[in-house]
């Protein structure tokens, strides 16, 4: 790399900082340095503050262009590039330049970037949410025999007798984002299966969900039974109430098992599905809140108009 670097040296003064920036990457690569000595030699190769961010841990790692440990918040930068990873945005680095960007930091970046993957892929301490589908559906699926569901855990990370925590995910967010918002300890796991995202950890935090976001959570144990439990769930889910948890049904659970053509049979079932979307809506608001005046609070409209439209729909 360095003969060539002498032989293309001659194109311009651009391409000969340019590879000659790849071949200092290219060396820090080969010695095996962690995330402070590329966040180091990056600071003083740009003479500027060098930043580095793994957004699963939420580790910063900042150096001054003298080497030096930086603290604190991060200061303006004047230029970031995405840390990739298995086609999954894991992490940032950046230059805290004071004035703009010079021709030679992109290059610079880009190859910090990734240096930095290649870090992380080797050591840590961030691995990336996204796993294979064949391997979560092996470890989720209730058909499966045990040595091929505990093979799949641990080519997944978790451990084979490991309790754990599997939802049921629709989002139009990307489901690694939703993963590291829900699952803010490493390992967690994610993949979209059958239409409906797949995530599985430890513990899930359902307060982490962001808004339009419909989540079915099954209780930690067997993957396969928390995923059946997930599924279930998920059906449950409606805009007033976008999270479900299984433990949080108790009976109402067993409605998920009525076949859908007995169902569709009951003759008060037939009803409900005749009401209009405004109906269904008071509906939703009286039983969820069982009250008239909250439900009036919630649809904001009067009590007395919540009551009569009950009363039609009775």
């Amino acid at each position: 790399m360095e003969a060539l670097a002498v032989r293309l040296s001659g194109l311009d003064s651009y391409a000969e900082g340019a590879i000659r920036v790849v071949v200092f990457y290219d060396t820090l690569m080969r010695r095996r340095v962690d995330l402070p000595a590329l966040a180091r030699a990056s600071a003083g190769l740009a003479e500027c503050p060098a930043g580095i961010r793994i957004h699963g841990t939420g580790q910063v790692v900042r150096a001054a262009s003298d080497g030096t440990p930086l603290s604190g918040p991060p200061g303006a930068a004047s230029s970031t590039v995405p840390i990739v990873l298995d086609e999954e945005e894991i992490g940032a680095v950046w230059l805290e330049r004071p004035g703009p960007p010079v021709p030679l930091d992109e290059v610079l970046l880009d190859r910090l970037a990734i240096a930095a993957a290649a870090v992380l892929e080797r050591y840590g301490p961030a691995r990336t949410t996204m796993a294979d589908p064949a391997l979560v559906e092996l470890a989720i699926s209730a058909d499966g025999d045990q040595a091929a569901r505990a093979r799949a855990l641990r080519l997944l990370g978790f451990a084979a007798s490991a309790p754990l925590c599997v939802a049921a995910v629709r989002s139009a967010l990307p489901l690694d984002r939703v993963a590291g918002l829900v699952c803010a300890s490493r390992p967690v796991k994610s993949a979209p299966l059958d239409g409906v995202g797949v995530i599985m950890a430890a513990a899930i935090d359902t307060s982490g969900f962001p808004p339009d976001v419909r989540a079915g959570v099954g209780a930690a144990g067997s993957p396969d039974r928390s995923w059946r439990q997930a599924r279930t769930a998920l059906r449950f889910t409606a805009p007033r109430r976008p999270v479900v948890h299984h433990d949080d049904l108790g009976a109402l659970a067993l409605l998920a098992r009525i076949p859908p053509d007995a169902m569709r049979d009951n003759a008060d079932v037939a009803a409900i599905a005749r009401l209009s979307a405004e109906d269904l809506e008071t509906l939703d608001a009286y039983c969820a809140t069982g009250s008239l005046r909250r439900a009036a609070d919630v649809l904001h409209r009067h009590h007395s108009s919540v009551a009569r439209r009950l009363d039609q729909i009775g």
